[in-house]
């Protein structure tokens, strides 16, 4: 039985209609950039956030540099990031002109060790970014107690965890700002590109909106050096219609979750990936004794047309674009590299899907 990795089409399918319908309403506007769509989208996601500001910006990688940019990060700063996430959180940071300090991930959640990145705090830090990495959230009690201490402005990179809670309250509103991407591999995605800044902060918003439209006010009068980092209005009306879904495709995700756990808790080599209320499960991914154990799995899995997934397959603190950056050991970083490995769990996967995956590695495991 092949089972992918995701599956768009089964989530997008039963909405064709709905999502027929948004395109034809905003091709019918004649409003194509920053239109009512936007705005709705924007208000809806601050209320989901529990923040007074949202902005619908193109990706979640420029939510990310309109944080970065808005908060003043330049030339000379350092800004903290995990070594073990996706690129786009250090990349980011270089744009700027500013330094990415990598710090290590804890073992048990994947996310920052914000002990270690205490150990790398300098006169030239400005910032840290804990990312709450495959949809379970970083300590952010333990983030803010640090970033208090040292006068640092927190940077919620949510673009894995729309929807996820720490101590009950909504990822996007623990920091000073947040970025979310809704590339179509995330909980809420779009039918391309988006994103959205969060901020609990007046002014910050009011410099993220400025800087949002090239650094224009009023049209032809800039400011500030800003991009084009506007969210697309029709991609807006699609995100709404899929939004509506978003608490029950999340609900499935953990019910998926459970049913992995549940399947595979008994299965020698594998270490399954931590519990934690409020996890909203964009990846379930396991880990294995080695990089060898691991890779052996990967080929087993594709020979049998199960979709997975290695994220990450390097650090980012040895990729080679930060090799004249200095060395910042995340030896955990490095061994869950060779470790890790993600499994299918989106929303619509079958339970005898699920099985067929569990199958597949606990025969692997006891061969």
């Amino acid at each position: 039985m092949a089972v992918p990795l995701l599956d768009v089409l089964a989530q997008n399918g039963p909405l064709e209609s709905e999502l027929q319908a948004a395109f034809l309403s905003v091709l019918q506007s004649g409003r194509y950039i920053l239109g009512p769509e936007v705005q709705a989208f924007e208000e809806e996601m601050a209320t989901d956030c529990g923040v007074p500001h949202a902005i619908g910006v193109s990706s979640g990688t420029d939510a990310l540099l309109l944080a970065l940019m808005s908060i003043g990060i330049g030339p000379g700063d350092e800004v903290l990031c995990p070594s073990f996430t996706f690129f786009a959180t250090a990349g980011s940071i270089a744009r700027t002109g500013a330094t990415p300090v990598f710090v290590d991930s804890r073992e048990d959640t994947f996310n920052i060790d914000v002990a270690d990145a205490a150990t790398k705090i300098t006169p030239r830090t400005r910032a840290i970014i804990p990312v709450h990495l495959f949809g379970g959230t970083a300590d952010m009690d333990a983030v803010k107690a640090l970033a208090n201490t040292h006068s640092l402005k927190v940077i919620e990179d949510s673009a894995q965890a729309q929807g996820a809670r720490f101590q009950g309250k909504p990822v996007g509103s623990l920091g000073d700002c947040a970025a979310f991407s809704f590339y179509p591999t995330k909980n809420l995605g779009a039918l391309g590109d988006a994103g959205m800044f969060v901020t609990k902060h007046d002014d910050l918003a009011q410099r993220a909106r400025l800087l949002r439209n090239h650094g224009a006010k009023p049209k032809y009068h800039h400011e500030a050096v800003g991009g084009n980092f506007r969210l697309d209005e029709l991609q807006a009306a699609f995100l709404r219609v899929k939004r509506t879904q978003l608490k029950g495709w999340i609900n499935r995700r953990i019910t998926n979750a459970a049913q992995y756990r549940k399947q595979l808790e008994n299965v020698p080599g594998l270490i399954l990936p931590q519990e934690a209320v409020g996890h909203t499960w964009n990846q379930f991914t396991i880990r294995l004794e080695n990089r060898e154990r691991r890779d052996a799995l990967t080929s087993r899995l594709r020979e049998a047309d199960i979709g997975h997934e290695i994220y990450y397959p390097e650090a980012l603190h040895v990729q080679p674009c930060f090799a004249t950056h200095k060395p910042a050991p995340c030896p955990v970083a490095d061994q869950l590299s060779g470790q890790v490995l993600s499994l299918p769990i989106y929303p619509e996967l079958h339970p005898t899907q699920i099985e067929e995956v569990c199958s597949q590695i606990e025969s692997f495991a006891r061969a």
